[in-house]
């Protein structure tokens, strides 16, 4: 350790504290974790979870362990790469709440660490704000002292993560459990991003799960059959318990982030989408639209410019309530690409382009554009009047990482 220098303090944790240090030789800024306790061997180290999940993994939003040190006097040091400060600072810090994009950036990140996680088949078991560490837009998943291998066999430890971020079948002490705790305390970590408040601080164990029976409602019985502590569960959901609108505890967040969270914090773990179905889901791709090609499709069309388009919209009730139907539709002609600056110029076309736009709740930043007119394959389009049918229909059991309003969208382009 005489190659390092130690800055300061940065956090006490069980196991050690960790500081902020610099290279002697380079002057490259370190974190450096000392152990509280002593390692007598060296294969005591390398046999650390901490130290083997590290050591098989290599990805951009999973800290970088880049050196374990034992002195002659037994104490052990691990040597991160530095990161500036944690989520809990960050957004302690803060005065307002992040925005969309913010959130859709920092979880885009999480997941992906946590998919190759999960893929080189390890579980976290204590993902929290405080150990998701942040350099500027940069986000890793850091403090692997409670990682465990997916392959290891049952019963695994009661007390895993910290209590406002620990799934149910954790508090209820099933004696198995999966990577679906990851994704559980992923979805507490985003409500928190929009509130600023975590969404079930419980005070204690039975306290956590009545948090959590206030806003889900009451769970299936049958979803934990190992559960060791029905009694408690039994004790609060001694009467129905009704879910409440996730959208009224976090009125800033769009219908596509609340529908994510509500899969994330479901209560049964198989419902609940992995790291990948999660990145699938419509929160991160709301901003993004299709293009027009690059190559004039219509560049030998016919003259057919001035008929109007037969534009027919169905949209049928995908929900048991009218009233649940949340996803603003508009059609619009686009007399003019320039005007809407959508996607590169096409020289020499005259034509009208028909988009649909999914416009929700009004905020056009959101908006996702697709053009409704598909050339022929010689590139051309023939002189006839387009039916455009654009169609909404229900979906009984909607897929994991698929909104659960069951919308499912149907576009078609039908010549006559």
């Amino acid at each position: 350790m005489d190659r390092y220098k130690l800055l300061k303090e940065l956090g006490d944790g069980t196991c050690g504290t960790v500081y902020k240090a610099v290279n002697r030789e380079n002057y490259e800024i370190v974190a450096v974790k000392k152990m509280k306790r002593k390692f007598y061997f060296w294969e005591e180290c390398v046999n650390l979870r901490e130290v083997k999940s590290l050591r098989r993994m290599s990805h951009p939003n999973i800290i970088k362990l880049k050196e374990v040190v034992r002195e002659i006097n037994n104490e052990l040091f691990f040597i991160f790469e530095y990161m500036e400060c944690n989520l809990y600072h960050l957004m302690k810090e803060r005065q307002i709440p992040f925005s969309e994009e913010d959130i859709r950036n920092l979880l885009t990140q999480v997941l992906q660490g946590l998919a190759h996680m999960h893929r080189n088949g390890y579980f976290h078991r204590d993902l929290k704000p405080e150990n998701l560490l942040v350099t500027n837009d940069v986000i890793k998943i850091a403090d692997f002292g409670l990682a465990r291998e997916l392959s290891s066999m049952p019963p695994y430890t009661d007390y895993v993560s910290t209590r406002w971020y620990r799934a149910p079948e954790v508090l209820l002490k099933s004696s198995t459990y999966t990577p679906a705790i990851d994704m559980w305390a992923i979805g507490a970590v985003m409500a928190e991003l929009f509130t600023l408040c975590p969404i079930f601080p419980g005070e204690s164990e039975i306290d956590q799960l009545y948090k959590i029976c206030s806003i889900l409602g009451a769970p299936n019985w049958s979803v934990f059959p190992d559960a060791k502590n029905y009694a408690q569960l039994a004790n609060i959901c001694h009467s129905q318990i009704l879910p409440v609108n996730l959208a009224d505890i976090i009125p800033n967040a769009s219908w596509e982030a609340v529908d994510l969270i509500s899969q994330l914090c479901s209560w049964d773990p198989l419902k609940r989408p992995t790291a990948e179905q999660a990145l699938q889901h419509p929160f991160f791709n709301i901003a993004s639209w299709v293009p027009r090609p690059m190559h004039d499709p219509l560049q030998n069309k016919p003259e057919y410019t001035k008929t109007k388009p037969n534009l027919d919209l169905n949209l049928w009730d995908f929900d048991s309530k009218p009233d649940d139907c949340f996803l603003g539709l508009s059609l619009a002609v686009n007399p003019g690409v320039s005007a809407l600056e959508m996607g590169p110029s096409v020289s020499g076309s005259t034509r009208q382009d028909i988009y649909f736009c999914s416009n929700f709740q009004d905020h056009p930043e959101q908006s996702v554009f697709w053009s409704l007119f598909s050339p022929c394959r010689n590139g051309t389009t023939p002189p006839v009047d387009p039916s455009l049918s654009l169609s909404f229909s229900s979906m009984t059991h909607p897929p994991i990482g698929v909104p659960h309003s069951g919308s499912a969208l149907q576009l078609c382009s039908q010549e006559y």
